[in-house]
């Protein structure tokens, strides 16, 4: 698309016509895409319009973009030494927040009957429940890629699952239960910057959603819906952090540390302070 316009005098046909097209099918239109910045690889996964929504074959990311996902991430293992995937959906939430996305799941498939599936539905869209939870399949298989590329000789440092969408900050680490863990150090960053105001409550809510009691609810939920275990457990390891803010990763050879970075609104004017420094590997 981009070398049609600059061949064009004006290029509006041209985008007009790629707009239609994507409207039409999003899937005819491949909007993830891969940079490689020396040895450090960024795979932006489209989590959005990749969706496939019809009950019973619900996925993140329909057979094509999964297979891309796949293939990007394999090719080369070795020449890089830090492996991003940006997704705008986190990938690990907190335990409750999960439990009732995976529960939800399970009632709008029918599994409990067309009650609970109107009751189900209803709540997953009141509460956009959307995330990899509410795809159970999909958020496994994402776990199983990271093993696979986090295991073995050619293993990165580092796997750093880039995320925002929840309007606060935090960090959380898998764990493989039954298995050995990944080689690399495997991470989800999560940071939305420019978030909406978040009231007292809502920021309970969160910070409650992360207790030991919390996932003791989530359990309920989830033996409420026949579901087993996901292929990981997780814990937090940074956070919650709520205000507008920014994390930033800075790699250097196997090295990486991220920093998170708040607003703040002093007399000579708003600046940005440093919240946390941490060192991820190397």
């Amino acid at each position: 698309m981009y070398a049609a316009v600059r061949e064009s005098p004006v290029g509006t046909d041209a985008l007009r016509a790629f707009a239609a097209g994507a409207e039409a099918d999003a899937t005819a239109v491949r909007w993830s895409y891969r940079r490689d910045f020396g040895r450090v690889r960024l795979l932006m996964v489209d989590s959005r319009a990749a969706r496939v929504l019809e009950e019973g074959k619900r996925s993140m990311l329909d057979p094509s973009e999964a297979a891309w996902l796949r293939e990007q991430a394999l090719d080369g293992r070795g020449s890089y030494d830090h492996l991003l995937i940006g997704t705008s959906l986190p990938w690990l939430l907190p335990h409750l927040v999960h439990d009732v996305e995976a529960w939800s799941s399970v009632l709008c498939r029918g599994d409990k009957g067309p009650r609970w599936a109107r009751l189900g539905e209803r709540l997953r869209r009141g509460a956009d429940l959307e995330h990899w939870a509410a795809f159970p399949e999909s958020f496994d298989r994402l776990a199983e890629l990271i093993a696979e590329v986090g295991t073995g000789p050619e293993a990165p440092a580092t796997v750093c699952v880039l995320s925002g969408d929840v309007h606060h900050a935090y960090v959380a680490e898998p764990d493989w239960p039954g298995r050995a863990a990944p080689d690399a150090r495997v991470v989800q960053l999560t940071c939305s910057p420019v978030h909406n105001s978040i009231p007292p409550s809502i920021r309970l809510g969160f910070r409650f959603g992360w207790s030991a009691a919390a996932r003791g609810l989530g359990r309920v939920f989830a033996r409420h819906g026949g579901l087993s275990r996901p292929a990981v457990g997780w814990r937090r390891t940074g956070g919650p952090w709520f205000g507008n803010q920014l994390m930033t990763l800075s790699a250097h050879g196997r090295s990486a540390v991220l920093r998170l970075e708040h607003a703040r609104q002093e007399e000579s004017g708003a600046r940005l302070t440093t919240v946390t420094e941490t060192r991820l590997s190397g």
